[in-house]
């Protein structure tokens, strides 16, 4: 009898994993698909959901990251090595944030840019957290957590944006 109990629990737990995958691929057909321009610069218009919404529309790793300000372990993002030539966008609301000619590898285990798209696409706000103050970024579109600012980058600005993965969704240039 208690093998049933556990078939039962790991036939279940695989139907969820198998739900978040599709709600993924979902997620990133719809980015690619609101993407109609990519020189979009934000128009002062804020999308508003419930949670519920945004977790239906996010995997469980976008949604925790964006929504609730996680982050992804250090190298194991999917655009951190990314050298194709396009612009990354918002993966909740598919703002273009920056362009690939700004990225850079700063070592810090995550996609890392010296200068973001337009300024009207980045917002900042300084937050205190264990290791003291913190410059924290998010799209002033749907207001979602896309990681932090430093003042350690490469010339000529200075700023490394420190960026998760999971919040971006990567538009590659027409060739």
């Amino acid at each position: 009898m208690p093998w049933i109990i556990c078939f039962l629990i790991a036939f279940g737990l695989s139907l969820t994993s198998c739900g978040t995958a599709v709600k993924g691929q979902e997620a990133s057909k719809m980015a690619n698909d609101s993407l109609i321009d990519p020189q979009l610069i934000f128009d002062g218009k804020t999308i508003e959901k419930s949670e519920a919404e945004w977790q239906n529309q996010l995997t469980e790793l976008e949604y925790k990251i964006l929504r609730q300000k996680g982050t992804e372990r250090a190298f194991t993002g999917a655009l951190l090595d990314n050298k194709k030539t396009g612009t990354y966008c918002c993966k909740a609301c598919a703002l273009p944030l920056f362009k690939s000619a700004h990225k850079f590898d700063s070592g810090s285990g995550w996609p890392s840019f010296w200068d973001i798209f337009d300024p009207k696409n980045i917002e900042a706000q300084e937050e205190y957290g264990w290791t003291g103050k913190q410059i924290e970024i998010h799209c002033p579109r749907c207001k979602s957590h896309l990681g932090h600012v430093f003042d350690d980058g490469p010339k000529p600005t200075g700023l490394r944006y420190c960026i998760n993965s999971a919040c971006l969704q990567f538009v590659e240039q027409k060739k």
